[in-house]
């Protein structure tokens, strides 16, 4: 087996007279590069300005941080392709660290979906955990599933929402750190030359990288398109059609047309280089101009697909959706900020540009793929959407408490419909930011959604913050509730009846003669006695 790499861009030269003039004094590498760079100048300038004025109308930082980043892509790509065309000996250079981006594109594009469908992670855990139906993959999983056993066999379609919310979120997230390695393998391969570009033999890295991307980037591009085939309806106002295919198609490009020439070029000798076209021209040029002729397209579709219009003051108000099972419910209103780009944008771009928030993404869906999913089905979704009643005397201890979106909807008070919440005291206690609270873990404006990992069987983490402090909505203890309860922790303390555990704390019968269950159905309807 040849273990030598035979011929490397880095030895090749176009030479004068190696290519015959097409138009006046200029050959196709000439002309390529003047093309090249007019169609670069194009898509730069044109990103640029739609990612300036984001950024001074910057008034929903948790949507348009994810906005800034998807357009970043084009001028990356548009330069990166300029660069191989006129140093091609270093090509593969420009080449990996431009579709590095590529994953961390599909990211914010995951994210910004993510982000209209709730304001914060824990309350988008809230939508998904209650929607319904969840629909089925597309294909080809659903072949798969045809021939492996249907909703039994590996492939079937998750009855909880949220089981189905973490397998995309991890589907997504895992290419950026497969990209990011496969990026770095290469560089490193190159430089002690066992990369070897032009090869697709098994004794280099290049076809092994390539493989290796292509089914991570296949797995990505799949789960974001049954992200949109979920969500096109609920979030129609947003146009995502016309974004995922901004998004798709740049990603395709990109990726399979300069992997179709090389594979042409190198194992299958289906074109060769001529007196037309020098081989240098053949492997990267012709790729590296056709990328930069479409990202000036990209970039006029750009001003369509993610305007900065919605963003002004004054634009018309946009709204949450609510999930599936609940379309009766006011949908809550996605509220605009003063702008705080600062000065002449600059501090949006900063926070577009820090990446630490795909970091943690990755670390949250690492986590429940070996630990949260062996729990999953202690969640109360799986009880949602299989059509049971909930059973009020056998609630799982932490994984309940008032987790449904009722809580999230306007109302009086703040609370609107989910006054009466079957899990807790009457909602109108509450101020609308602390309906959220306890619905959606955070406020809307309130500490970052990935400050918390995503929990082991995903149960909703607000339930403790209403036993933890359950008498704050009152200003004191239910009534029967001993006042030595609230002691500081140390003291010796008298056993109670807690109504919002769902267990006597050291008696059997809750107080007047009631069960438990009589107990907290009526506390729920008409407060404490």
């Amino acid at each position: 087996m040849n273990l030598t790499c035979n011929s490397t861009l880095e030895e090749m030269r176009i030479s004068p007279g190696s290519e015959i003039i097409l138009i006046g004094p200029l050959n196709f590498h000439d002309l390529a590069r003047i093309i090249a760079a007019a169609c670069t100048l194009i898509a730069v300038v044109m990103s640029l300005f739609l990612i300036w004025m984001h950024a001074l109308h910057y008034t929903q930082p948790r949507e348009q941080r994810y906005i800034i980043r998807i357009l970043f892509m084009v001028p990356v790509y548009a330069i990166a392709a300029f660069a191989q065309l006129q140093w091609y000996w270093h090509a593969i250079y420009f080449q990996v660290i431009s579709d590095c981006y590529e994953a961390f594109a599909i990211a914010s594009f995951f994210a910004l979906l993510c982000h209209y469908v709730a304001p914060d992670l824990h309350t988008q855990k809230v939508f998904f955990r209650e929607i319904r139906p969840v629909k089925p993959w597309v294909m080809p999983v659903n072949w798969f599933a045809k021939c492996c056993g249907g909703q039994r066999g590996p492939w079937r379609t998750p009855k909880s929402g949220l089981t189905w919310f973490n397998i995309i979120w991890i589907g997504i997230y895992h290419y950026c750190f497969i990209r990011v390695t496969m990026t770095i393998s290469a560089v490193v391969a190159q430089y002690f030359e066992r990369y070897c570009e032009s090869s697709n033999s098994p004794v280099f890295g290049h076809i092994w990288i390539i493989v290796l991307n292509a089914l991570a980037v296949t797995v990505a591009m799949f789960c974001l398109i049954q992200f949109y085939v979920q969500l096109r309806e609920p979030l129609a106002e947003h146009k995502l059609f016309l974004k995922i295919i901004a998004i798709k198609l740049v990603i395709f490009l990109s990726f399979w047309q300069a992997s179709a020439i090389s594979v042409g070029t190198s194992t299958l000798n289906i074109v060769h280089a001529n007196r037309v076209l020098a081989y240098p021209d053949l492997k990267v040029g012709i790729p590296a101009l056709l990328l930069c002729v479409e990202m000036a397209c990209f970039a006029i579709m750009h001003l369509w697909a993610f305007p900065y219009a919605p963003y002004m003051a004054g634009a018309p108000p946009s709204f949450y959706p609510v999930p599936g099972a609940d379309k009766a419910a006011p949908p809550l209103e996605n509220g605009r900020s003063p702008p705080s780009g600062g000065f002449m944008g600059l501090l949006a771009i900063f926070d577009a540009l820090n990446l630490w928030d795909f970091v943690k993404a990755f670390g949250m869906g690492m986590r429940w793929l070996f630990c949260g999913v062996k729990r999953r089905k202690e969640d109360v979704s799986y009880k949602l959407n299989s059509g049971d009643a909930l059973d009020m005397d056998n609630l799982p201890e932490g994984k309940e408490g008032p987790s449904t979106y009722d809580a999230m909807r306007p109302g009086p008070g703040g609370a609107g419909p989910a006054a009466h919440d079957r899990y807790g005291p009457p909602m109108q206690q509450f101020g609308h930011q602390d309906a959220l609270y306890h619905a959606g873990g955070r406020a809307a404006g309130g500490i970052e959604e990935s400050a918390a990992l995503m929990d082991n069987a995903q149960p909703n983490p607000e339930a403790n913050s209403f036993r933890r402090d359950y008498s704050s909505p009152y200003g004191q203890p239910p009534p029967h509730a001993s006042q030595e309860s609230h002691r500081p922790h140390g003291a010796q303390q008298q056993a109670y009846y807690d109504p919002y555990q769902g267990q006597s704390q050291g008696q059997t019968a809750a107080p007047g003669g009631r069960t438990n269950a009589q107990a907290r159905m009526g506390e729920a309807l008409w407060g404490p006695r």
